[in-house]
């Protein structure tokens, strides 16, 4: 059964029980085995599921975890931020030095905001929040691309976070972005709490929940999809335009 296709690879059910995921382009493949190398590590280490895969073919490369079952839910809620708020904190207290010896890099962060400033910035402005970017810590290990797409629900609880490729070490606040600012206020609410929001990372996360539409379209860019490009400018655009919120708990909501 196939399950569909992300940005990196393609992923089929097998069984009803085994996820198969195959690399899309030659670049992907160490990632799929870096996966391999570091969930076995970190899995215990959290407190909701996530995928630990092996690797089940090596050429050409397959890899193979137990399926994380659940389902995308249509509305998050404050318990279920509650809990990504309590992975996202456990997640960022892993050590780093261990985390690299099991593979984990430290984010290419230059190498990705000079590409925004080629491609992005001369179509939709933006200059200023590269460099306010630019300056943020690298002091935590992040999955990095934390959205509703990898949050699974089943019977109205948190089943498993899934998606673990872009796995880095970063600024803490990049995983904050989409459930401070992405998601519903109630689910806000409850990762703030459980995660223990500061101002200060409050700030920042808005900082990259802003970013985020710039991966769409450099990555529309690298595969030659025009209609990825015109989406991920639609949001720049949007995002550039926004203002940001109250810290949630307070007067406001999150947009």
């Amino acid at each position: 059964m196939w399950l569909g296709e992300g940005w990196d690879s393609v992923a089929t059910l097998v069984d009803a029980r085994w996820v198969e995921r195959r690399p899309r382009r030659a670049e992907v493949r160490e990632l799929l085995l870096r996966e391999t190398r570091v969930m076995p590590w970190l899995a215990p280490l959290l407190p909701v599921r996530v995928p630990v895969p092996v690797v089940w073919q090596a050429e050409p490369l397959v890899v193979r975890h137990e399926l994380v079952v659940g389902e995308q839910a249509n509305v998050l809620t404050a318990e279920h931020g509650r809990t990504i708020g309590a992975l996202l904190r456990a997640l960022h207290a892993v050590d780093i030095d261990e985390a690299g010896a099991h593979g984990v890099a430290a984010t290419d962060r230059a190498d990705v905001l000079a590409e925004f400033a080629e491609v992005v910035v001369p179509r939709a402005g933006g200059a200023a929040l590269l460099d306010e970017i630019r300056g943020f810590p690298v002091d935590a290990v992040v999955h990095a691309d934390l959205g509703p797409e990898h949050v699974l629900v089943i019977e109205g609880q948190v089943s498993g976070v899934i998606d673990w490729s872009d796995l880095c070490v970063d600024d803490r606040a990049r995983d904050l972005a989409w459930p401070m600012f992405g998601a519903s206020a109630a689910f806000a609410r409850g990762v703030a709490a459980a995660y223990g929001m500061t101002e200060e990372l409050h700030r920042r996360a808005w900082a990259w929940h802003r970013l985020a539409p710039w991966f769409e379209v450099t990555h529309g860019v690298a595969t030659g999809q025009p209609d990825l490009v015109d989406s991920g400018l639609a949001g720049v655009r949007e995002r550039l335009a926004g203002h940001k919120s109250a810290l949630p708990g307070r007067e406001g909501r999150q947009g």
